[in-house]
């Protein structure tokens, strides 16, 4: 699977992770723009519920965002849809814990969900306004498996450099 990821997506969780000791979090939306490809198109962003090595997702929060981006995109499924979670690491290395794992398995094998797939992705805020992210997928039936991430943007690499982020992805 593959992962477009936008530039001002990118920006948006910079800035979120900037200076947070605590887990923070939400949830990933997209649009499926090609077999196994997907671009993010929204976060949403929970700053509570988060302490510093564990995160827990409101679900009414995440209701009330997915069901204002299914209106937004005309509840057009097929292209536009839920895609995981995210949240950060600020004190370890942005990998999924066992914790992690196991809640990624549960959401993906839980009929009330009704999702094939899900994707994790965890980020790190670094020193100089650096960012560590990882992106694991989910599925039913299988072990989770990496996902590959692009950055998305004409000027990425070279706004990325300037900036000095760096991005490391996990495989």
């Amino acid at each position: 699977m593959k992962l477009l990821l936008p530039l001002k997506i990118v920006e948006r969780l910079r800035h979120e992770l900037r200076g947070r000791m605590r887990e923070i979090g939400g949830v990933l939306v997209g649009e499926h723009v090609a077999d196994e490809t997907f671009r993010i198109v929204d976060i949403s962003v929970q700053l509570s519920g988060g302490t510093a090595a564990h995160f827990v997702r409101d679900p009414v929060q995440a209701k009330d965002f997915l069901d204002e981006f299914f209106l937004r995109t005309g509840h057009a499924y097929q292209r536009f849809n839920y895609i995981g979670e995210w949240h950060s690491h600020p004190r370890f290395v942005p990998l999924p814990s066992g914790e992690d794992c196991t809640t990624m398995l549960e959401l993906v094998h839980d009929p009330a969900v009704g999702v094939n797939f899900a994707v994790l992705v965890i980020a790190r805020h670094r020193l100089l306004g650096g960012m560590q992210l990882s992106a694991t997928m989910f599925r039913r039936g299988y072990g989770p498996e990496s996902a590959q991430v692009e950055i998305e943007g004409a000027d990425a690499p070279a706004r990325l450099t300037i900036l000095e982020w760096v991005l490391q992805f996990f495989q």
